[in-house]
């Protein structure tokens, strides 16, 4: 067969998937003319997120402070990680995006988070390309069952392959099974992953004198990513950047 055939049967075939189970927007469900696209009025439903930022946490601040300035929290308790960014403020739509990843299996969701989360890489991770290693947080093994999935590797690597940085998505394990974090107050949190992470001996060594770019879907109280990063740097990692797909403001209701 020829590439010219090959190339129209493709088109045909892409014509009739089309027809039958149409694109659909991943906020709302109203069709939409491409996969992994939203419609208009939920991309312009969501806050993207970008400078300018607190360079430790990523949290927005209201006038540009120059190079490497950081919030008021940031300079009271500087964080474990060298910078935490997310691709989204949560919201409604982003949370509907996340959550439909998760629970409803849309695993094509990843690679829409990471088309967007890869905007928010941090310069250094960049600079650094095959030196890093990128780091889904994990879950433990009994959620990993009962889900079937990592949602944190799953879009880890399609950053990987965006990027061309390894991600290794057994490096770090969840030793301890925790309880949702969503209804606990941020002191309940921090002591409920406590000591949940370590980091896996017979690939302990990949880590030293990297940068690590730790994925999670939601950055909420940074809880689960500060023990994350306290790991990694405990084990040797050069620095840990905070990657997300959503982040949780404190002006946001969640």
């Amino acid at each position: 067969m020829s590439p010219a055939s090959s190339r129209l049967i493709q088109s045909a075939a892409r014509l009739v998937l089309d027809y039958a189970l149409p694109p659909r927007c991943p906020g709302c469900g109203v069709i939409v003319n491409e996969d992994h696209a939203f419609c208009a009025a939920c991309w312009q439903g969501m806050r993207f997120l970008g400078d300018p930022c607190c360079a430790a946490c990523g949290v927005p601040l209201d006038h540009d402070e120059g190079e490497g300035a950081r919030c008021g929290a940031c300079l009271a308790e500087p964080p474990h990680w060298s910078s935490a960014r997310a691709a989204v403020a949560y919201g409604d739509i982003s949370a509907a995006v996340a959550m439909r990843l998760k629970y409803g299996r849309r695993t094509g969701l990843g690679l829409l988070m990471a088309r967007q989360m890869v905007t928010r890489v941090h310069p250094d991770v960049r600079a650094a390309g095959a030196q890093a290693l990128i780091v889904p947080v994990p879950l433990h093994r009994w959620r990993l069952w009962s889900r079937g999935f990592n949602q944190s590797a799953l879009v880890a690597g399609h950053l990987s392959r965006i990027l061309g940085i390894p991600t290794d998505p057994f490096v770090l394990k969840r030793v301890k099974r925790t309880r949702p974090l969503r209804d606990l107050k941020p002191r309940e949190r921090e002591r409920t992953v406590a000591r949940a992470f370590a980091i896996d001996p017979a690939r302990a060594e990949m880590l030293r004198g990297r940068a690590v770019l730790l994925i999670d879907d939601v950055h909420t109280s940074g809880a689960t990513a500060r023990a994350c990063a306290r790991t990694l740097l405990a084990a040797g990692a050069a620095s840990v950047h905070l990657l997300c797909w959503a982040r949780v403001l404190k002006d946001d209701a969640r």
